[in-house]
């Protein structure tokens, strides 16, 4: 796999302010070749967006030249809250329905989505509950909401995160055993390269235990600043990617914005390019 063959996507939310097509246009002038959504910025209840408002949105996506990769930040909602595990099963049922609306969504906006869930807030292990049974209640949401994902042609990602950002879930390990527990390939996980701070093994032994369910990969730096700005050695990923055949996306994902999107994401692309090129040498 050379530089110019892997695909290169990102967060339209990047570029803070922009409109959907805006966003869609920088993306492609800068050089990427996808677009994921946070379906937070899309509408206060993202499920609540019009099937016209839909359909112009999937119209924008179509015409921009890019491909649609899907959803991330799911359960983060500017109309109310969602928690998947907690205890109190009313709103933990109304949590899941809510995730079931964001799966139409995904399908709704573009083919082939993927829906990463991440959200530690919306996740976590809370007040009595362990994080084990945390664990156990968010496995078995999964395995119930799968067959609607498979039927509208989605992929849901279990993301792995960080200790600090939450206590279920934080490592590949884990995920990728509720991936194979749950047995349908329309959940899988995902590698994000700041949440593997709770992760022991290598780099390049985390893309090879993993690959087979590992869907989709989100770079940034440790400190979720943009690819670039540290010293994550994104050269030894790319190149592991690349010797296991990784046939999916690489999508920047950015968390610190202190500087213009744009900005941003010219010298992310830039950057691990360089570094894809660097490691084929």
């Amino acid at each position: 796999m050379s530089a110019s063959s892997m695909r290169f996507g990102i967060c339209h939310e990047t570029f803070q302010g922009s409109t959907l097509a805006e966003a869609c246009r920088l993306t492609r002038e800068i050089g990427y070749q996808g677009i994921e959504l946070d379906p937070s910025v899309l509408a206060a209840d993202p499920t609540k967006i019009t099937a016209n408002e839909r359909a112009e949105m999937r119209r924008i996506l179509n015409d921009s030249g890019l491909q649609y990769l899907g959803l991330h930040n799911v359960l983060k909602s500017k109309s109310a809250n969602y928690h998947i595990s907690t205890p109190d099963l009313s709103l933990r049922r109304r949590s899941w329905d809510y995730m079931r609306g964001i799966v139409d969504l995904a399908a709704d906006l573009g083919d082939a989505p993927v829906i990463v869930l991440g959200s530690g807030a919306q996740r976590n292990a809370i007040d009595d509950m362990s994080p084990a049974e945390a664990s156990r209640v968010i496995t078995e949401g999964l395995a119930h909401l799968a067959p609607h994902v498979e039927s509208r042609g989605a992929c849901l990602l279990l993301e792995p995160l960080a200790p600090h950002l939450s206590n279920v879930f934080c490592t590949l390990a884990q995920t990728s055993a509720a991936v194979r527990q749950i047995n349908n390939p329309a959940v899988q996980t995902i590698l994000d390269t700041h949440n593997t701070a709770g992760e022991t093994d290598s780099i390049e032994e985390l893309v090879r235990s993993h690959l087979p369910v590992m869907r989709h990969v989100h770079v940034n730096e440790m400190d979720g600043s943009f690819p670039g700005n540290g010293d994550y050695p994104f050269g030894r990923l790319l190149h592991a990617l690349r010797d296991n055949k990784y046939g999916h996306w690489v999508s920047v994902e950015i968390f610190q914005f202190q500087i213009d999107g744009a900005v941003m994401a010219q010298r992310s692309l830039s950057h691990l390019r360089a570094q894809l090129a660097a490691s084929s040498a």
